[in-house]
């Protein structure tokens, strides 16, 4: 794969895989819920280099913590389903197989995988 390919691929990936944690941030931090504190800026720093603090809005507690990452995946849904599938869609592509579906045996992705792991260590 030459370089613009390998960049191309990257990026694919790349853009899949943001669209990927931004639903599932939504999903679990609504903005209509939740309120975003700045982390505190440690001496010497202008900013933090730390990630918000995500507080649930008056009144919104209960709900907020019942949105967790396991009861996302236990509901699977279609969108979550779609975004995943655009992620392996690109990584596949990334890895050259032309022939990939989402309905790739997962024995199948794991042959090929073994293969280009012992194809690089050797």
């Amino acid at each position: 794969m030459n370089t613009l390919a390998v960049r191309a691929a990257a990026e694919a990936i790349a853009r899949a895989a943001k669209r990927l944690n931004e639903l599932r941030e939504a999903w679990l931090n609504p903005p209509e819920w939740t309120q975003r504190v700045p982390e505190v800026v440690p001496l010497g720093m202008t900013v933090s280099p730390y990630p918000d603090r995500i507080l649930p809005k008056d009144g919104f507690e209960k709900e907020l913590a019942e949105r967790t990452l396991t009861k996302l995946y236990n509901q699977r849904p279609a969108w979550l389903d779609a975004a995943h599938k655009e992620l392996d869609a690109a990584v596949a592509a990334a890895y050259g197989w032309a022939d990939y579906s989402a309905d790739m045996p997962d024995e199948e992705i794991l042959k090929r995988l073994l293969a280009l792991n012992l194809m690089r260590s050797g």
